[in-house]
């Protein structure tokens, strides 16, 4: 691509080409943000201070400085060979399209999810073409080297970031308020039939629901008691969860690879309700106080009543604060590294 300029050494490209439209710093405090896009622009922005820092996003179609670096349209990642390092966001077939592009760059792959079946060969294709994975957690990378086996890369994990700021202070939690936070489709239709069975016990109890609003989902029906926030603006979402009882998420069919919201919530003070035996959410929530058998209505409502009465003091790992992250991220993008390989290894 004639007259793009092509990155220098030293300098980190950030590819996103899984997102619905471009995303700038600016929408992590306006809300409405997933939490990939926003794990991207945090640690983005704290290794910008030492590196420069370029975000290839699909849907954007203007170039423009930022507080996370340059953000540039998807396209301009293919111009121009780089010996750059190329992080790319979940998507491992254009990760092995830029190593064609991109001989000499170190590639890494930052995978927020958990690939299907038929996603398979991404472990024979990704060494082949030298490509690393970074996970979010230590649940997501041993869950990734069991799906993928002898075909496995090299696989290491980094904990998506919460805010160093973030600790509990006064507010009066209010033992009758619910509150779920998350996309709809992690898991609210079970909720909702969750929250009701919960309000039939405890008639006082109400469920705030905060939808960031980037998907929508049929849920069925809406219980009494429940009140829809919407889409919330990042410090508005954060009050919300000072003033709950907890984060009410005992659903037992999405997994998370991390749970941002159930990091967040605990440290400022808000324990989570979730279902131990899913996903990273035992890793994240650590207290096992927290973690119960979703499909046990009884033990759901058992520890509701007993948090109403004795509210469980909660504290997060420190592992998880951004100054921490970013550091271990500057660190993995420092180690020096020796390539060698040909196009022709490339699936």
């Amino acid at each position: 691509m004639t007259g793009v300029a092509s990155l220098q050494p030293r300098q980190i490209a950030i590819v996103d080409p899984c997102c619905a439209a471009g995303y700038a710093p600016q929408a992590l405090a306006a809300g409405g943000l997933g939490g990939t896009e926003a794990t991207v622009l945090r640690v983005a922005a704290a290794l910008s201070a030492n590196t420069p820092m370029h975000i290839f996003q699909k849907g954007r179609t203007d170039t423009k400085p930022s507080a996370a670096g340059r953000l540039r349209p998807l396209s301009e990642a293919f111009a121009r060979a780089t010996e750059s390092t190329i992080i790319v966001i979940n998507a491992w077939k254009v990760a092995c399209k830029l190593r064609k592009v991109h001989p000499a760059a170190r590639i890494l792959l930052w995978l927020h999810g958990y690939p299907g079946r038929h996603n398979r060969p991404m472990g024979s294709a990704l060494r082949a073409a030298d490509i690393a994975v970074v996970c979010v957690s230590r649940t997501h990378a041993d869950w990734l080297r069991d799906f993928l086996g002898d075909t496995a890369p090299d696989i290491t994990h980094i904990h998506n970031p919460i805010a160093d700021h973030l600790t509990p202070d006064n507010t009066r939690r209010d033992p009758d308020r619910l509150l779920f936070a998350s996309s709809p489709h992690k898991g609210l239709a079970q909720v909702f039939k969750q929250f009701a069975a919960a309000r039939e016990a405890i008639p006082t109890l109400t469920l705030a629901v905060a939808d960031p609003g980037y998907l929508a989902w049929d849920t069925g029906s809406v219980p009494d008691g429940v009140t829809f926030l919407g889409a919330l603006p990042h410090p508005d979402l954060i009050a919300g969860m000072r003033r709950a009882l907890c984060l009410f998420y005992p659903q037992t069919s999405f997994a998370e690879t991390f749970g941002l919201v159930m990091a967040e919530a605990n440290a400022v003070g808000t324990p989570v309700l979730v279902h131990r035996d899913l996903g990273a959410n035992a890793e994240v929530v650590g207290d096992p106080a927290q973690c119960i058998d979703g499909n046990d209505l009884t033990q759901v409502v058992d520890r509701l009543r007993h948090w109403r009465v004795t509210p469980p003091v909660v504290r997060v790992n420190p592992q998880f604060r951004l100054s921490t992250v970013a550091s271990q991220w500057a660190d993995l993008l420092d180690r020096s590294e020796t390539r060698s390989h040909t196009l022709d290894r490339v699936a």
